[in-house]
Parts: structure tokens; C-alpha cells; sequence
């Protein structure tokens, strides 16, 4: 018996969302999220999870994508780490966000900032750790500066 290996390197970014349902865990597929804005995406998502809800998904939009988004942050959870979408290679876990007091350089010597935290799991048979950290590092840079996601 012999095993074949195919690692695939995706063009498109096809963004599956963890939505739980009276059936179960589904993940929609937002298509194409690379070409969309912000507000396109929440759309998107807010419209398939109703569509996952009420069970009128077809298969074509929860089978497959690119990397899969897990969020338990409504459910006051900080962190955690979410199972791998097989095929995908990665997963993305995200907790809630809470206020937290920081240092800083100011009269009062800190400031109030929202922290969240977030989880990259990878599967190491495709994708090296370093290479997932680096990823992480960029995504950390968007979220403590939005506005650089629109340069």
C-alpha cells in the first residue's frame, strides 16, 4: 500500500467560520476573503451563519476552504486551541477581548487597552512552525493597527 502526499498552495483566500448550530459545528466558507473589505466580510459571515442556523447551506459552502476561524470569545472564553479542518493545514482560535490596564508613557503612567488573545494551530507536516510564528506576527501588527489594512 502506498500513500500519496498532495500539499496544495492556495491562489484564493477562502476564510471558513466556526458556526454552532442545533445540528452541530458547521464552517461556512466566506469566498475570495482577499479581495473583500471588513464590512463585505461581516456581511458575508453574518449571512451564512443565519444560513447554517436555519440548516440551508449547500455543500459547495462548507466543504472545502483555505484556513478555518474558530471564535469562542462570546462565551467569555480568553483562549484556546481549536482541532485543525482537514484538509486545511491551519486554524485560527480566538478568545474574547477583555480591558486590561498597560504602561505607558503618560501622566497617569498607563492606559486602558482591549487585549484578546488568539491561537495559530498548525499542522507541522505542512507548515513550519517559524513560518506560522511570522504569520502570527503580521496578523498581531493588523489587529493593533487596523488602519494599516487599508494601505
Amino acid at each position: 500500500m502506498t500513500m500519496t502526499t498532495l500539499i496544495r498552495r492556495h491562489h484564493v483566500v477562502d476564510v471558513n467560520v466556526a458556526v454552532s448550530t442545533s445540528f452541530g459545528l458547521i464552517t461556512p466558507i466566506v469566498f475570495n476573503a482577499h479581495h473583500k473589505g471588513l464590512a463585505t466580510i461581516s456581511r458575508d459571515v453574518t449571512a451564512l451563519a443565519a444560513r447554517a442556523r436555519d440548516g440551508k447551506l449547500q455543500p459547495h459552502e462548507f466543504q472545502g476552504g483555505t484556513i478555518t476561524i474558530s471564535n469562542l470569545g462570546m462565551f467569555g472564553i480568553k483562549n484556546f486551541s481549536a482541532i485543525i479542518n482537514p484538509p486545511q493545514a491551519c486554524i485560527l482560535a480566538v478568545g474574547g477581548t477583555e480591558k486590561r490596564l498597560l504602561p505607558a508613557d503618560n501622566e497617569k503612567g498607563f492606559v486602558v487597552a482591549s487585549v484578546m488573545s488568539v491561537t495559530l494551530s498548525c499542522d507541522h507536516r505542512v507548515v513550519d512552525g517559524a513560518v506560522g510564528a511570522q504569520w502570527l506576527a503580521e496578523f498581531r501588527k493588523f489587529l493593533e493597527r487596523p488602519s494599516t489594512m487599508l494601505l
